[in-house]
């Protein structure tokens, strides 16, 4: 492999411990993990952002958690990348006190932003320029010629739908921006699930609500979310094959699924991915070991 693989990991907020022990070991340890994989950003939200979209997240955080959160990331020269993909954001929400303050605490040039909703991507882009802004899978561009449209466009990445993940056509077609273009590799989905964009709907009307509702009713709510179940669908890209993607295409920005999952699954994908084989029991328990210090698991 020539060039370093950036993994964009979840729940910056959420997952704050396990990704700070996770990018320490990764800079402690580098003889243990895989050669040249750096970590491209953490994503997610502050709890109560009505801009979130993707997974509802509710509550609320103080202003200096705030701070501490982002700069942690930052001074580990880790990117922040807020997922603003509400897919119901109008005019009226684009004043949110909270949501402005988020983005004024995190702008420093360093940090990203997932945008979905043309509205509210004029305004950060206006409001907020020192930003980089990302194309989100949320969009649902499952055909070719919309993800080259999309490409034209001034997005840092545009992150691929997980049903093109294997589709030799689409590879080859967009290998010539391939340093443009992040690869969700254990999206836990069906494949070609004709009501995810329901979904994402569905999501962005209880965070905007602050009501969480009834569970969507989604094949997948039939059993726990497990890794292992990730590992069978038809998108996923195992451990083995990334260096192919980066080997014969390009392809170096790689996602991994977590928000609104358990932790024990993200810290699965996290060995499964990062680690060398013959390291991974190893990491495991330095990473479970250096977790007890911060409290019991979510």
């Amino acid at each position: 492999m020539s060039k370093n693989i950036y993994w964009h990991l979840p729940g910056f907020s959420v997952f704050f411990y396990l990704n700070q022990v996770i990018i320490h070991m990764m800079n402690e340890y580098p003889d243990k993990f895989r050669d040249g994989y750096r970590p491209g950003c953490v994503y997610g939200t502050f709890p109560g952002a009505i801009w979130n979209g993707g997974r509802a997240v509710f509550g609320i955080m103080s202003h200096g958690d705030m701070t501490k959160i982002i700069k942690t990331y930052n001074d580990l020269g880790v990117p922040v990348r807020f997922t603003w993909t509400n897919s119901l954001i109008e005019e009226k929400h684009l004043n949110d006190t909270y949501c402005n303050l988020i983005m004024e605490t995190a702008n420093n040039g360093k940090n990203q932003v997932l945008v979905n909703t043309p509205v509210l991507e004029e305004y950060l882009r206006k409001t907020y320029p020192d930003f980089k802004y990302i194309s989100s899978t949320t969009k649902r561009l499952t055909r070719l010629e919309d993800v080259k449209t999309e490409l034209e466009k001034d997005y840092y990445l545009v992150v691929l739908d997980y049903d093109l993940n294997h589709d030799e056509k689409v590879l080859d077609e967009l290998a010539p921006f391939a340093d443009r273009i992040e690869i969700l590799a254990d999206e836990i989905c069906f494949p070609n699930c004709p009501r995810r964009k329901d979904h994402y709907r569905d999501e962005s009307l209880m965070q905007l609500r602050f009501e969480k509702g009834a569970p969507y009713d989604c094949p997948n709510k039939s059993k726990k979310p497990a890794f292992s179940e990730c590992m069978k669908r038809p998108a996923f890209i195992s451990a083995d094959d990334v260096g192919a993607y980066a080997d014969k295409w390009g392809y170096n920005n790689f996602k991994l699924v977590g928000r609104g999952l358990p932790q024990d699954m993200v810290l699965d994908s996290y060995i499964y991915y990062l680690v060398r084989e013959e390291y991974r029991e190893e990491i495991r328990r330095k990473t479970e070991k250096e977790l007890t210090r911060f409290g019991p698991r979510r």
